[in-house]
């Protein structure tokens, strides 16, 4: 059983004080739960040793994708492979942030992962301020969270010069690099989350400016906006979505990186710990590795499991099977005609009401915080946050 312990929620005007303003759901309930999953300091250790064990493991598999050139196993579009392997084989190309979903990890339950999050993932602010702003605002001692998001991608903006486990030498070595921070217009989470990172490398020390995918400007030698060109570029566009519906653009990117023209966040490598089907490679390298469920291109025999498409978003088209291949949970969605992946069922924590708990560990170099999803045995985009406390 998950343990929960309630708090005064933060109004409304407090949350868009911070620029927090997707706090409200479509049904009128609030987003943000009223309540922390207590966590105790050994649940929260194993949270951070996992995700950084996983992250070796995924290294590992993309050199296998790349060295057996696995591309269209794993579902990367074909005009963008070789952006993908330009991107994996120069250091430059540095892997900004990303999350982890795992079951377990509390009350007893062992840690597995569900799906890495590598390329565009969600809940950053809530994650990174919203949870540690619960802390503060109840008159808890903000410092028992695992959650040093914020500082551990400060930390990962100066790597992008240092290209290095020490930071130290950021400034001697940063050459006023201009750093342009674009989402698309019209979704104000992306926006504010994007606005969130761009806030931080200004800390950091970088020449920055934000700009809609829209209001930018593309051309081989470079990208640019407002007729000034930038040497570094973040987009909270999933790198599937640009191979997809923007053809020319993924050609376009290939050119600049090609041309060492700038540099793009999170780099195109990316997408292949972004696609489920990566699952398939990892049961394959390390069958039966405690942190692993068993992942397949074809259903598993006998086993209840669950079926998902390797890009999917939000729930979207995933599917709960019986042993017997019968549908328990799930229905159809715009993501059906995709290709998908078999995973072993593992059932998530639940708490007193029913509820299950996903939980979200960051990684920018490293692990480094946890926040949680509450909702049914298949979460979708009516999940509710939750933010803990280490006790």
């Amino acid at each position: 059983m998950v343990k929960l312990k309630s708090v005064e929620p933060l109004d409304n005007n407090y949350l868009e004080s911070l620029g927090f303003v997707w706090h409200t759901d479509s049904d009128e309930t609030s987003y943000i739960a009223n309540e922390l999953v207590v966590l105790n300091e050994k649940e929260a250790e194993n949270y951070y040793e996992a995700a950084n064990e996983l992250y070796d493991m995924f290294v590992a598999a993309g050199d296998y994708i790349v060295e057996n050139e696995l591309f269209h196993e794993v579902g990367i579009p074909f005009n963008l492979v070789d952006i993908v392997k330009e991107s994996w084989e120069n250091d430059i190309h540095w892997h900004l942030y990303s999350r982890f979903d795992l079951a377990g990890g509390v009350d007893g339950k062992p840690i597995k992962l569900i799906e890495f999050n590598a390329d565009t993932p969600t809940a950053l602010f809530e994650s990174a301020i919203i949870q540690w702003a619960i802390l503060k605002k109840n008159g808890m001692d903000e410092e028992n969270q695992f959650n040093f998001i914020y500082e551990a991608l400060a930390e990962n903006f100066k790597r992008l010069v240092t290209l290095n486990e020490s930071t130290e030498e950021f400034e001697e070595l940063y050459e006023g690099w201009r750093f342009l921070f674009s989402s698309i217009k019209g979704n104000a989470e992306e926006e504010n989350s994007v606005k969130l990172l761009q806030h931080i490398a200004n800390e950091v020390g970088f020449n920055t400016e934000f700009a809609f995918i829209d209001e930018v400007e593309f051309d081989e030698h470079g990208i640019y906006f407002n007729e000034e060109k930038f040497e570094l570029w973040f987009k909270l566009i999933p790198w599937e979505d640009i191979a997809i519906e923007e053809s020319d653009l993924a050609m376009l990117l290939t050119q600049i990186v090609k041309n060492k023209e700038a540099i793009i966040f999170n780099p195109a490598y990316t997408l292949m710990f972004q696609s489920k089907a990566i699952l398939k490679i990892l049961w394959d390298l390390y069958p039966n590795h405690p942190l692993l469920l068993e992942s397949s291109y074809e259903p598993l025999e006998g086993k209840k499991q669950v079926v998902k498409p390797i890009y999917g978003r939000e729930g979207e088209s995933v599917k709960i099977l019986d042993a017997d291949g019968s549908i328990i949970e799930g229905s159809e969605g715009e993501y059906d005609n995709h290709k998908m992946i078999y995973q072993e069922y593992v059932e998530l924590p639940k708490d007193s009401n029913g509820d299950y708990y996903q939980a979200g560990v960051f990684y920018a170099y490293e692990a480094c915080g946890v926040g949680f999803r509450k909702g049914g045995a298949i979460l979708n985009n009516m999940s509710k946050f939750v933010g803990h406390i280490v006790e």
